[in-house]
């Protein structure tokens, strides 16, 4: 009966042990199978993918053929490659058109405006800018003379009201021109001042020194000698200040005159900036007052 009952044991574990395994080897069998389906998928996907990029390598293939057939002329149009189809024109109202126009041109728009409007400024300034009756250039190193409010009173005392305006102005123009100045000159805008009065021809009378006369060619001052040929002041195109009452009337000290200042006058022609007729006719102008100049330090 013991050899029964350990029989009977055995074969149930034996039975429960095989059906352990059998589930065990099904679920095995079921993953294998699994993986074989997707590993299939793959080999599909990659399969189609070669394919679709062995069709397009194809078709660009032909395409290049068929463009080059075109550019020999040995075709004149392709199936294969077709024309671009024109963009549909898009209709915009009249109100749209204007914003578009704005918004595709907002930064050339801001840009006119900034240049209209200080064409406007610039030109209300010119016309509002109070004008003076007469010019005068003073060229050199005479800052006494440059600060003197009385050399515009003195030359204005010979002048008349030109402008209209109910009052004789002379504005003197002073230029801190130094001889050899270099480096000087041009710090303090000396160089492109002279530049720029000599372009244009609002002065025509000029009181001035060695510095200036070294600068200029002959025919640029009038020959005063010509025109007056008995003053003892007068050497070719210069009329000398040191022996005058020049320092008296502008009250300066003798000293403040230099050997080499002297009174000149420009002669008429075009220039740069002015037309020779606007110059001529600031000389016809300015002419009678540097007569008048001339007679009262010649006495």
């Amino acid at each position: 009966m013991k050899e029964n009952k350990e029989k009977d044991s055995g074969e149930k574990i034996d039975a429960k042990k095989g059906v352990f395994q059998s589930l065990k080897e099904e679920q095995q069998k079921k993953q294998q199978e699994i993986e074989d389906q997707q590993l299939e998928l793959q080999k599909q996907v990659q399969m189609r993918e070669k394919q679709k990029r062995e069709e397009y390598e194809k078709k660009l293939m032909e395409e290049r053929r068929e463009l080059m057939r075109l550019k020999q002329g040995v075709i004149e149009e392709s199936e294969l490659i077709p024309e671009d189809e024109p963009e549909e024109e898009i209709k915009l109202t009249v109100w749209g058109k204007i914003k578009n126009f704005f918004y595709h041109n907002k930064w050339w728009l801001g840009l006119a405006c900034f240049v209209v409007l200080l064409g406007v400024y610039l030109i209300v300034d010119i016309i509002n800018k109070p004008r003076p009756d007469m010019v005068v250039l003073l060229i050199g190193e005479y800052p006494s003379v440059g600060q003197n409010s009385y050399l515009s009173d003195y030359i204005g005392s010979f002048a008349e009201d030109f402008n209209g305006n109910g009052k004789t102005e002379v504005d003197v123009y002073y230029i801190d021109y130094q001889k050899d100045g270099g480096y000087a000159n041009y710090a303090n805008g000396a160089d492109t001042k002279l530049t720029t009065e000599m372009q244009i021809g609002d002065a025509v009378i000029i009181i001035a020194g060695d510095a200036f006369k070294e600068l200029i060619e002959d025919d640029i001052l009038v020959d005063l000698s010509e025109m007056y040929p008995d003053n003892s002041h007068v050497k070719d195109r210069y009329f000398y200040l040191k022996d005058t009452d020049f320092a008296k009337h502008i009250g300066v000290a003798k000293s403040d005159i230099h050997e080499d200042m002297y009174i000149a006058l420009r002669t008429p022609k075009k220039l740069m900036y002015s037309d020779a007729d606007d110059m001529q006719e600031t000389y016809d102008k300015d002419l009678p007052v540097f007569q008048k100049l001339i007679e009262d330090l010649s006495k």
